[in-house]
């Protein structure tokens, strides 16, 4: 378990030094996945707006002030790579969960496709809408789609969640844990949308921060 806690860390501190670099303003949206500047530990989560499955807003403050939190970030339900990852945290959420851990996964689509998504899947997760981008921007993990990959989508029929100068954003696929403070204590994201980190991976993370939390 240390083995994988200390890749872990190692596998963020390369991540998050390399996208750092580019230095972007906290709540811009980057050119590309591979420039995007995420939150680093011990910064605080955001004060931002979400929607539940059913519509509802809700404060992602007023949530992670409750428990800690695993936050997830995901493409969206029509992405293979996302539901091979949900699929993995189903495996360990009842473990997580009884940790005290709530999880917590963001996506750009709409409450509607949530909700087709919840009823799809049962999950102890709860699936969070971000439509208007602002978590996502907050969290710096938002990127701007290249036109050529963009029109890839939709010819399989995806269409992506727009800013307010109709171009198409993705959030770089990412796990943030989070204290009751709001304070990041861990973080993985990985510019390759197909890396994810594993379950037992995520799970030996949340034990080890557990008496931090």
């Amino acid at each position: 378990m240390k083995k994988l806690v200390a890749m872990a860390m190692l596998m963020f501190a390369c991540i998050a030094g390399a996208s750092n670099a580019y230095a972007l303003e906290r709540g811009t949206i980057a050119e590309d996945a591979d420039s995007v500047t995420p939150l680093l530990n011990g910064q605080v989560a955001p004060k931002t707006t979400l929607k539940m499955a059913d519509g509802s807003p809700v404060s992602l403050q007023a949530l992670t002030m409750q428990k800690p939190s695993i936050v997830l970030f995901y493409r969206g339900g029509w992405c293979p790579y996302c539901n091979e990852q949900l699929a993995q945290l189903k495996d360990i959420e009842k473990d997580l969960v009884d940790m005290g851990y709530q999880i917590l996964a963001i996506s750009p689509e709409s409450p509607a496709r949530l909700q087709e998504q919840k009823l799809e899947t049962e999950f102890l997760v709860t699936l969070l809408s971000d439509d208007k981008l602002d978590t996502i921007r907050e969290f710096g993990v938002g990127f701007y789609l290249d036109t050529v990959t963009e029109l890839k989508y939709k010819t399989y029929g995806i269409n992506l969640t727009k800013d307010e100068s109709g171009n198409s954003v993705l959030p770089a696929p990412s796990i943030f844990m989070l204290n009751k403070k709001g304070q990041v204590l861990f973080s993985y994201v990985n510019p390759d949308f197909k890396v994810r980190p594993s379950a037992d991976l995520v799970l030996a993370v949340a034990k080890t921060l557990k008496k931090e939390m």
